[in-house]
């Protein structure tokens, strides 16, 4: 297991270095960092080789309702290809569960499924656009 103030070593070094990746590897573990391609500063992508973990979305309460956010960073798509309807849209009513988009980081499509009931009123991603980790993909009420 990769000990948390090495990885936060990793990264402040990769953030204040003109580097845009960074791979570090020993026998057990090994470690990917990126940069994330904003105009904002925003704090590197993480991936640790170790066992795989399912997304998970966040629900959290706002004045307007509920949102769906980004577990992870990467490219938001609405459908699941370019010639089918979106998973979801403006007065859907999704329950706990439903594939609601997909999100693609590092060439593996992840299927994003509602962590809560409720009806879409408004879908804040935009397909085919780059996505910050617990951006929020979509309101409901």
């Amino acid at each position: 297991m990769i000990d948390i103030s090495a990885l936060k070593e990793y990264i402040k070094v990769l953030e204040e270095s003109s580097l845009s990746k960074l791979e570090i590897s020993d026998e057990k573990d090994s470690i990917y960092l990126e940069k994330a391609q904003t105009v904002s500063a925003a704090p590197a992508a993480v991936t640790v080789n170790t066992a795989p973990a399912s997304p998970v979305i966040t629900a959290e309460p706002e004045d307007s309702g509920k949102t769906i956010n980004a577990p992870i960073v990467g490219v938001f798509y609405a459908a699941p290809s370019p010639d089918s309807e979106p998973y979801v849209s403006v007065g859907k009513k999704v329950k706990k569960g439903d594939v609601v988009c997909i999100i693609e980081a590092m060439k593996c499509m992840n299927e994003i499924q509602a962590e809560v009931d409720g009806e879409i009123t408004e879908v804040l991603g935009v397909d085919s656009e780059l996505v910050e980790f617990n951006e929020p993909l979509f309101r409901l009420k």
